[in-house]
């Protein structure tokens, strides 16, 4: 009999990407397979959604895909559906009465009760609601299914402190807990003697490690840590808070060569009066001092942000604070958000909720200004000889324009022309910058230098035959360092 097939679709931010690698992980561990790219929709025997509760719509486009399963489930007995992450920890009592025939729901906290979960439903013939209260285990102690064979994430905490009004994740995920630094490097070491050679430390609030063990510096030091690692060449990390982001942070990413020169700083807004109402702990004059500093030290890293337009009470003038913000910080790219309102957070039920077209209009004219500063800060790269690492799948049109495409070390895109060498994806390409839109850059002349390394070893290795599947029976999640295999190269946008 062939293995059984297994689909996980993901919504949401990085530590959902990550926790899918965990959730894959698991299940071929317990013997599934993943379904193969290409087949119709509904052909997995288990199909597994990792829910995001973030977004105003989660909820309909949840229902809405679990709608569309149910005859296909109904016409393939055997066909399980399970449903995990941030909105199944919220809705746990709604999910199986609303979509009777979803098999399992399982929260943030348990992921790695899933394989167990899905036997049970199976066995029980009925549905299986495990939503553990607290962290049962640090997620990285189970096996784990990278999606890249070049760069990996890291978790190094997951869970949140904060209490900013419009966000519901510290709810769902808990107060922040760390991991030990030890036992972070021990991984990172293990994923570079696999072949990685870019790693991003992830977490909620990635920069506030160390107040869960104790030691206000202990972010910086696993960054110099990392910088000692030999065979490690890219360092990024994923998303900070400006609270935390603290002066020790910036020489140890000034001065540590293989930290990269990119930050995500999530603003929010511009306006001091709207971030008190959002219960962000610093204001406009401290944050454009955090950018000021990062400039200073690092002349050429590329910052980007989240900033919630809409938010209850802004005004005009608020608005425009944010506005005056986006100008003074020159972001390389903004992710741009209409205010949504959560059920559960304390701005669902402020007053002052702005109208839509007001909401609307005011987000199309950010839209267009952090538009035309990105196109402005990205022209400033041409002429610029830049290495690149070849990327896997980013450039939709490389097919037809015959070109590959690679991340700088500021994390910019950059299509350029495939070179007479092979290339795989891992490998260092140098190229001299030609041409800069919005969002991407192109290097149109010839390939300077080609650099083959680990990572490309590894990639090619990985796609040279179909992995096995590992056959091992259902039951508990193995407990250890986690599988050093092969993986992909920014947390939550409400940071």
């Amino acid at each position: 009999m062939s293995a059984k097939t297994y689909e996980v679709r993901t919504y949401g931010c990085q530590m959902n990407v990550h926790d899918s690698e965990r959730l894959s992980g698991l299940l071929e561990d317990a013997g599934y397979v993943r379904a193969p790219e290409g087949r119709a929709e509904g052909d997995a025997d288990v199909v597994v959604f990792n829910t995001c509760a973030v977004r105003e719509n989660a909820d309909n486009r949840l229902y809405g895909n679990l709608g569309r399963l149910a005859p296909m489930k109904a016409k393939r007995p055997g066909m399980q559906i399970a449903v995990g992450g941030c909105l199944a920890q919220k809705d746990r009592d709604t999910i199986v009465s609303k979509a009777p025939w979803v098999d399992v729901v399982f929260g943030t906290h348990n992921i790695g009760s899933l394989p167990v979960l899905l036997e049970r439903a199976r066995v029980q013939e009925e549905a299986q609601v495990e939503i553990a209260e607290s962290l049962e285990a640090f997620p990285s102690t189970l096996p784990t299914r990278r999606e890249s064979a070049y760069a990996a994430w890291v978790s190094i905490s997951v869970g949140c402190n904060n209490t900013c009004a419009f966000c519901i994740v510290p709810a769902l995920r808990g107060k922040e807990k760390d991991r030990r630094p030890g036992d972070i490097l021990a991984e990172v070491e293990a994923l570079v003697a696999e072949g990685v050679t870019e790693i991003t430390l992830l977490g909620q609030n990635v920069n506030a490690y160390g107040s869960d063990i104790g030691d206000r510096e202990a972010f910086s030091k696993l960054l110099r840590a990392c910088g000692r690692i030999e065979g490690l060449e890219r360092v990024r990390f994923t998303s900070p808070h400006p609270r935390d982001f603290t002066d020790d942070v910036i020489a140890a990413m000034a001065e540590t060569p293989n930290v990269m020169p990119q930050l995500h700083m999530p603003l929010q807004s511009g306006s001091s009066r709207v971030l008190k109402a959002m219960r962000r702990s610093y204001r406009q004059e401290r944050y454009l001092g955090i950018i000021e500093k990062v400039r200073a030290a690092m002349p050429d890293a590329a910052i980007s942000t989240d900033i919630i337009v809409g938010f209850p009470g802004e005004t005009e003038e608020d608005f425009e604070e944010t506005l005056h913000v986006v100008r003074e910080s020159r972001f390389a790219q903004a992710f741009t958000f209409q205010y949504s309102k959560r059920p559960g957070t304390p701005a669902a039920d402020m007053a002052d909720q702005i109208p839509k077209e007001v909401v609307q209009a005011r987000y199309e004219r950010l839209v267009a200004l952090q538009e035309e500063i990105s196109w402005q800060e990205n022209k400033q790269q041409v002429g610029r000889v830049l290495e690149l690492m070849v990327a896997e799948g980013e450039g939709r049109k490389d097919g037809a324009t015959h070109r590959l495409s690679g991340r700088a070390p500021d994390n910019r895109l950059v299509h350029f022309t495939k070179p007479a060498e092979p290339v795989r994806p891992g490998d260092m390409v140098t190229v001299g910058i030609s041409y800069a839109a919005p969002h991407h850059l192109l290097a149109e002349g010839p390939v300077k230098a080609v650099r083959r390394t680990r990572a490309g070893d590894a990639w090619e290795k990985r796609n040279a035959a179909p992995q096995q599947p590992a056959g091992v029976m259902l039951g508990l999640p193995t407990i250890g360092a986690p599988a050093a295999s092969p993986a992909p190269a920014t947390g939550c946008g409400c940071d």
